[in-house]
This record gives C-alpha cells, sequence and structure tokens, in this order.
C-alpha cells in the first residue's frame, strides 16, 4: 500500500507549504496535516487563499490535487449537531 500526505500548495507557484510564512520548492520538506479537514481548516484559519490541497503519494502519477476555496471576509460557522 502506497503512504500518502496531505499537503497545501500555492497555485501560481507550485511552492508547498513548510510552515508559517515558510513555503519549499519540493514536497519532501513541505508539513503534512493529519487530514485533508485538518488542511482546509488552516487555510481557513490563517486565511490562505490560492492554494491547493495536493494528495501526494509515493508514485507522481497517483497524486489527486484539489482546489481550496476559502471565504474571503466572513466567518465560517460550523453547525452544531443535533441531540
Amino acid at each position: 500500500m502506497q503512504r500518502m500526505r496531505i499537503l497545501l500548495q500555492k497555485k501560481e507557484t507550485g511552492l508547498y507549504f513548510k510552515d508559517i510564512d515558510a513555503w519549499a520548492r519540493g514536497s519532501a520538506e513541505a508539513m503534512d496535516f493529519v487530514s485533508s479537514t485538518a488542511a482546509i481548516d488552516f487555510c481557513v484559519t490563517n486565511k490562505l487563499a490560492d492554494v491547493q490541497l495536493v494528495l501526494k503519494f509515493e508514485e507522481e502519477k497517483y497524486d489527486i490535487v484539489l482546489a481550496v476555496v476559502t471565504p474571503k471576509n466572513s466567518r465560517v460557522e460550523r453547525p452544531t449537531p443535533s441531540p
């Protein structure tokens, strides 16, 4: 089974998120998120725009790239679970 990494990448430059205010050219240096939800929440919390979610596999041909759409100037409300 192939290991999958969950990364954030700037659409315009192709750089991968490494740390706050730090972006890397290669995916090997990128921060690996525990889940896609955590990565998206991170984008919303830190107001990261123009990024995409990359599901990175050992074999590049299996990589999946997904757009991340974050609300601009609005607060994300999470629904409260009903009893």
